[in-house]
């Protein structure tokens, strides 16, 4: 069973997670939270030698997103997602339907949704796209990856070189669009 607890370490507050895994995870939320996923045998005296021994990565990580899209959307309103819904809902079809021809494709249904940890999805049996409406942070060439990359499942429902071939083939400028999704 997981166990949770926050430590104060060097000034900085560390959610530890304990729970059955191999090695540990250190992460930086985009809110600037400190986090890390423990074995359940790591004493609390060696996460604070981690934690200190990586202040300089922990801090620089928070810097990073203080100003990233990231750290906007977790601090965002209901209004404010109801206005990125709106931009993006405003785009999305006119982007699908320039595509569709160049794919041979067809949407069967599009939803948008405030996901924390995926762009998109597409379930290829039913021809169900679903974006996420935090891509109005992004520049529009963000967004139009995402679609085109769903609507690439439609054809090749996984991430293997098959899908990679097609993507290249179709947005060739495919890969420095999606590096902008993780700055």
């Amino acid at each position: 069973m997981n166990s949770t607890h926050v430590i104060n370490i060097a000034g900085m507050a560390v959610q530890v997670t304990r729970k059955r895994m191999k090695s540990i995870r250190l992460k930086v939320t985009p809110l600037g939270e400190v986090h890390v996923s423990v074995p359940y045998w790591v004493s609390d005296e060696e996460i604070c030698r981690l934690i200190e021994s990586r202040k300089d990565w922990i801090t620089a990580q928070k810097r990073a997103f203080e100003s990233s899209p990231q750290a906007e959307a977790e601090r965002a309103t209901k209004e404010e997602q109801a206005a990125w819904r709106k931009v993006v809902k405003a785009c999305v079809p006119p982007l699908i339907k320039a595509w569709e021809p160049l794919l041979q494709v067809q949407v069967q249904q599009l939803t948008y949704r405030n996901m924390k940890s995926r762009w998109g999805s597409c379930q290829p049996s039913t021809g169900k796209i679903c974006i996420n409406k935090r891509l109005a942070l992004y520049p529009p060439e963000c967004l139009e990856y995402v679609v085109v990359h769903e609507m690439c499942h439609l054809l090749v429902a996984n991430h293997g070189p098959e899908f990679k071939k097609l993507l290249t083939k179709i947005m060739p400028d495919w890969k420095s669009r999606a590096n902008k999704l993780r700055a």
